[in-house]
């Protein structure tokens, strides 16, 4: 029995990401910013949500919750965020666990985009969900966090195996390829990894997911060295026009 990882365009460049286990019959919509289109792409499909998680609370990440349950009686988890996610069924964290048919997930804390963020690693499936904190070569805007939090939650994601796909929440692979290029221009990798991102995006297909291979060989914020490092990086990559 497969298990099927499909990420569905939505809003302006929002990915939701659908997880199908065909041995159970179970399929996730993560982070639905709007309800349309992940009903559209489980119904095309045959399946039926049965369950949506959220990584954090903003409203292109859980937009979409209240439609998704009320078509589909689905039930909701995510962080508990101060409350911010009025529709959650039930509320984890760091450690917690949520289960799609026998594969479990586990919650990592990653709070620096938010201050309750989480990912959420499913090893057996070798994915991991990480909203807006790890991107493709790139990482989210320190809107509640610290440039530490971010350097922490980065070594807690790159210890994950190498294999680990990387399912994040936007499509900005091409927008921070270009930025790390000019923050490290001697890394070849990233080089290599924004020509192929540019290619798949002239194609109209998607960049993602990711492996945390990659993203330890190409992703700036991942790479840099200290907090300090960090910090400038993520100041730069704020105001850079690439």
């Amino acid at each position: 029995m497969a298990v099927s990882l499909v990420p569905v365009p939505a809003l302006s460049d929002n990915y939701v990401w659908l997880l199908h286990d065909d041995a159970s019959g179970e399929t996730v919509a993560v982070d639905p910013g709007e309800a349309a289109p992940v009903l559209k792409a489980a119904d095309e499909r045959g399946w039926t949500i049965t369950q949506v998680w959220n990584t954090h609370w903003h409203p292109d990440h859980v937009g979409g919750n209240a439609d998704v349950k009320a078509a589909t009686g689905a039930t909701i988890t995510g962080p508990h965020e101060e409350g911010r996610i009025p529709t959650l069924d039930r509320t984890i964290g760091d450690g917690d666990t949520v289960t799609i048919g026998e594969h479990e997930g586990v919650a990592i804390a990653v709070g620096a985009h938010t201050s309750g963020h989480i990912a959420i690693h499913v090893p057996s499936l070798d994915v991991v969900f990480t909203g807006d904190t790890l991107f493709a070569m790139g990482c989210g805007r320190l809107f509640e966090g610290t440039a530490a939090d971010m350097f922490a939650a980065m070594r807690k994601l790159e210890a994950l195996p190498a294999e680990t796909r990387v399912a994040c929440g936007h499509e900005y692979t091409v927008s921070n390829g270009r930025y790390a290029v000019t923050a490290e221009p001697g890394n070849d990798a990233t080089r290599q990894a924004l020509a192929d991102a540019e290619a798949l995006r002239s194609e109209g297909k998607p960049t993602l997911p990711s492996t945390i291979a990659a993203e330890r060989a190409t992703n700036p914020f991942m790479r840099a060295a200290t907090v300090e490092e960090l910090a400038e990086r993520r100041a730069a990559k704020d105001g850079f026009k690439g």
